[in-house]
């Protein structure tokens, strides 16, 4: 069952943590969902933002790949992600992009309340999206291969996030 935005901000608040959001735009394979759904358990998200159109939804494969996760993370559908994003900036969060554009993220504050925000695994984030995002951080990759699957950049961004909460809060 998908849940509102509102919820997954209630949820935040009662945990007494700044929020910490997944944004996830046009991901379409059941098996990047569901591995992300899979981080975003492990990651303690308040939840998980998709889009109603040209993305994947909650299905079977989806629901195996997490391993159970669906049933603990909160997920939202929503018709525009660019309108939700601005809705969130006005709730005080800081709208991280995913861009191999961006500014190094060993080099930024990821603490906060935030919604990282992870591309289409063909063209990324769509360019309202990224004109959205308040800062836009790349991984660095030293290899031949420019990018790294959506699932696998949500890890590598979303442990930061909570390394660098866990830090901040002793």
């Amino acid at each position: 069952d998908y849940v509102s935005v509102e919820e997954i901000l209630k949820a935040a608040h009662d945990s007494g943590e700044p929020p910490f959001l997944l944004i996830l735009n046009e991901i379409t394979d059941p098996q990047n969902l569901g591995s992300i759904l899979r981080t975003a358990d492990g990651l303690g998200v308040h939840g998980v933002i998709i889009p109603k159109h040209r993305a994947c939804g909650i299905t079977p494969a989806v629901a195996k790949t997490s391993s159970g996760a669906v049933e603990y993370v909160k997920v939202a559908r929503v018709t525009n992600i660019a309108r939700t994003i601005d809705e969130l900036k006005k709730q005080g969060l800081w709208i991280i992009g995913a861009d191999m554009e961006g500014k190094n993220y060993f080099e930024v504050d990821l603490t906060g309340p935030v919604a990282l925000v992870i591309g289409g695994e063909d063209k990324g984030l769509g360019k309202l999206v990224k004109r959205k995002c308040d800062i836009l951080v790349k991984i660095p990759l030293r290899g031949k291969i420019t990018s790294l699957n959506a699932a696998v950049a949500t890890s590598i961004l979303g442990y930061d996030i909570l390394r660098q909460r866990l830090e901040s809060h002793g």
